[in-house]
């Protein structure tokens, strides 16, 4: 019970801190499309983002499995706030540019990664196993609640405070998160012989969570799945925000409204999933949930009008917790708890090579193929203009539809692939052992 207690601590802090960060970002974004109108400038953010995690991120999974998993997350809260700091610094003395923020984008997640896998390889000993998928889902509402919040602070203070301000918010907001987990007490996991050989050198501590990957098909083919989903989805969300930005003249409170439209469709799922516990067969929840987004935000793309963007963003996000949640819960019901930062280090390291190449050539693939192809007289125009239309934003929206497109078929075809429909009953759950 005090560990489910300190679960729900940490939990609210969280939710704090991200709807600083989520100001922050919203407000960069703005600033960052006024200064240049360019969406291969606003994915090179998530490009910068993940391609040192890539490097990071398998360290990242020896140190939670080493390590105490509080003073990580303490350690990430702390680098955020620094690096916030700085770009407050530099945008008070004039002296921001895009390249200072690449710099710090790429630092501050780094040290996120570090946190975020301490904090998510902790909740299986703070909750009971049959919590999983609930503790899960309630994770996830961080993000969809700061969603909600965040759009609609940021452009009410935007005007009046501009961008400083809005930093400002966001550092208090990071001291709160980091105040809450300085005084709470965080298990640690119970050593087991897979959790460090002696004379184990660092590349094959390094290696380990591939390894135990490789030798268990079933979980192997949930992050081919996720992988082909996560691809699809990066290109989709890169070109979000420039999409709707293009398609209303640059209207900003229109994006703040569907933006919010997607935090309240992420709370109200993942509030109904926290209610209901998700499928018992957790698998159906993944798969279901891929089929459930992927429909929702080929609506979107066709939607030429804030009404159906507002209503289709709610539809997308609300699949969202359940889908993310439901494969969350199987690594932590098959993963012993000991091993779980190497195991799941493994599993983002692949997920973030497979985003950093979609965030990598989402802009191009917008600004360089599908735009020009649906300008008057452009290649696909002719074709697809009745369905697109042909002003500025068809093309990026012609490139959502089939990144879409693409998220439903892996949902589908799970299905046709036993060793990825049956993983729960491949592969024994675990008994967590707590120290």
């Amino acid at each position: 019970m005090f560990a489910v207690r300190t679960f729900m601590i940490i939990w609210c802090g969280q939710i704090v801190s991200a709807i600083g960060s989520a100001m922050t970002r919203f407000a960069l974004t703005i600033w960052v499309w006024q200064l240049t109108g360019e969406v291969t400038t606003i994915a090179l953010f998530s490009f910068f983002y993940q391609l040192p995690l890539i490097f990071v991120s398998l360290f990242a999974g020896v140190l939670v499995d080493r390590y105490r998993r509080k003073y990580l997350i303490i350690l990430g809260d702390t680098i955020a706030i620094l690096c916030t700091i700085i770009i407050g610094l530099l945008y008070a003395t004039n002296n921001l540019q895009i390249w200072h923020l690449y710099l710090l984008v790429a630092i501050s997640g780094c040290f996120g990664h570090i946190q975020n896998l301490a904090y998510s390889a902790s909740i299986p000993l703070l909750v009971p196993k049959q919590h999983y998928t609930r503790a899960s889902s309630m994770s996830s509402l961080v993000q969809h609640a700061s969603a909600i919040i965040s759009p609609a602070l940021a452009g009410i203070f935007y005007p009046a405070i501009g961008l400083l301000g809005i930093i400002v918010i966001d550092i208090a907001t990071f001291a709160i998160a980091a105040g809450t987990v300085i005084f709470l007490s965080i298990p640690q996991p119970a050593s087991t012989e897979t959790s460090n050989k002696e004379g184990e050198t660092i590349w094959q501590q390094l290696a380990f969570g591939f390894r135990y990957i490789l030798s268990r098909p079933s979980l192997l083919s949930m992050t081919i799945a996720f992988s082909f989903f996560w691809f699809a989805h990066q290109l989709a969300e890169t070109i979000f925000q420039p999409m709707i930005l293009a398609r209303t003249g640059g209207n900003t409170e229109i994006l703040g409204v569907v933006m919010t439209a997607a935090g309240v469709g992420g709370v109200v799922g993942g509030s109904f999933l926290s209610i209901w516990g998700g499928f018992k067969r957790r698998i159906n929840g993944m798969l279901l949930g891929f089929i459930g987004t992927g429909l929702s935000k080929i609506l979107l793309g066709i939607g030429q009008i804030p009404l159906i963007w507002i209503g289709t963003s709610f539809c997308s996000a609300f699949n969202l917790p359940l889908l993310f949640s439901s494969s969350i819960a199987i690594w932590y019901a098959k993963v012993e708890p000991s091993i779980q930062g190497r195991v799941f280090a493994a599993d983002h390291t692949m997920g973030m090579i497979i985003g950093t190449v979609a965030s990598l050539i989402a802009g191009p693939l917008a600004d360089k193929v599908f735009e020009p192809a649906m300008k008057p007289g452009g290649l696909l125009s002719s074709t697809l203009s009745p369905v697109f239309g042909t002003e500025t934003g068809s093309g990026m929206a012609l490139l959502y539809v089939i990144t879409s497109i693409c998220v439903v078929s892996v949902g589908i075809s799970g299905y046709f692939f036993p060793k990825l429909r049956n993983v729960e009953d491949i592969l024994p759950d675990h008994d967590a052992d707590v120290s």
